[in-house]
């Protein structure tokens, strides 16, 4: 195996940041686009940034007017793909930069291969949750036994090099949910670890997410023919 494929695998190989506090949405957007210039430059290296926000609805590049139901928290123009999506505390976010020059110039893999990572993750706290047709997002049954969304993904790819990522419900309010259609999809709720019963902190999560990136790497830049 070469160097540059092992690099490729090795997340060892990319910054890991992780937050304790709450990081302003619009900080921490600045933050990426600056990322995402110097990872494309070749002056600084792959980033993997794991936080949350103060309450706050992001709009993506589809997201419909009528879908902003209730305004209470800042709304910001986020610039990824999808609709409408909260962030607050209590729901884990991991910004992935990520640099598909090297991986294959894949953006269905790259979505596919995050929405994979957080469902294994997921696995290992021993929630069962998928992946469905024509639905964005990491969907599982709430205690109602109904299907409810427990994880968003929305990602931008500029130069190729991704931004943004993916988020996952540990213990927010789910009330902060109602102010939007989450990802334009009426006709589901959402859920989280703690409504399932499970008393996740961010740390754990995280911990649990750097064990399962060796494998996300790998199934990012296997082969399609794989």
């Amino acid at each position: 195996m070469t160097e540059q494929a092992t690099s490729a695998l090795d997340s060892s190989a990319l910054e890991w940041r992780r937050e304790a506090g709450q990081v302003p949405y619009t900080s921490a957007l600045a933050e990426m686009e600056q990322r995402n210039s110097a990872i494309s430059a070749g002056e600084a290296r792959e980033l993997v940034w794991l936080l949350e926000h103060p309450p706050v609805y992001t709009a993506g590049t589809s997201a419909a007017a009528d879908e902003l139901l209730d305004p209470r928290f800042e709304v910001v123009e986020a610039g990824r793909g999808g609709r409408y999506t909260y962030h607050g505390p209590g729901q884990r976010v991991g910004y992935v930069l990520l640099d598909l020059t090297k991986r294959g110039r894949d953006v269905r893999r790259f979505v596919h291969s995050i929405e994979g990572w957080v469902i294994d993750t997921l696995s290992a706290f021993g929630v069962k949750s998928w992946r469905a047709d024509g639905r964005i997002g990491i969907w599982t049954h709430d205690p109602a036994g109904k299907e409810a969304k427990i994880g968003a993904i929305g990602v931008r790819v500029r130069r190729w090099v991704t931004m943004h990522g993916f988020s996952v419900n540990l213990d927010p309010d789910l009330a902060h949910f109602s102010g939007i259609v989450p990802c334009g999809i009426e006709e589901f709720g959402v859920t989280s670890l703690a409504q399932l019963g499970l008393d996740i902190s961010p740390q754990q999560w995280d911990d649990a997410m750097i064990a399962g990136a060796d494998a996300f790497l790998a199934q990012l830049s296997a082969d399609p023919g794989e």
